[in-house]
């Protein structure tokens, strides 16, 4: 198990970046596949993207394709979302999430499947 706290949301303009993080604590971070999820308004919440173990393996979903990066850092325990390019329709609360998935070649998407969550952080894009 482990705790996940996730910073770095905000209000940006669109067409503008923010940097996600989301740092963990607990054992065997590195055994972790990551995943960032987003809720936003009246919605459920959905898959953004993920990463496996040692970063060999990313996915995104296709509406963020080309504009999100997902990154991780094992000696720091933390998780990043770069978002570029944003749309109001990014507007969400944003949830890291893990599930410990060791030498994972294939990233999760199903939420169901992620046993940490953090509390979320809000990202607000005005137009």
């Amino acid at each position: 198990q482990v705790q996940l706290v996730e910073s770095g949301g905000g209000l940006v303009q669109a067409g503008g970046s923010l940097r996600l993080s989301c740092r963990a604590s607990g054992r065997s971070f590195s055994s972790y596949t990551m995943g960032w999820f987003r809720q936003a308004p009246g919605k459920e919440r959905d898959f953004v993207a993920g990463i496996t173990w040692y970063g060999g393996s990313t996915y995104y979903a296709d509406s963020v394709k080309g504009r999100f990066t997902i990154s991780r850092d094992n000696a720091k325990n933390t998780v990043y979302l770069q978002l570029n390019s944003l749309k109001s329709e990014d507007t969400a609360v944003y949830y890291c999430a893990a599930r410990i998935a060791p030498r994972a070649t294939v990233v999760h998407t199903s939420q169901t499947g992620y046993n940490d969550w953090g509390q979320g952080t809000q990202v607000t894009v005005s137009s």
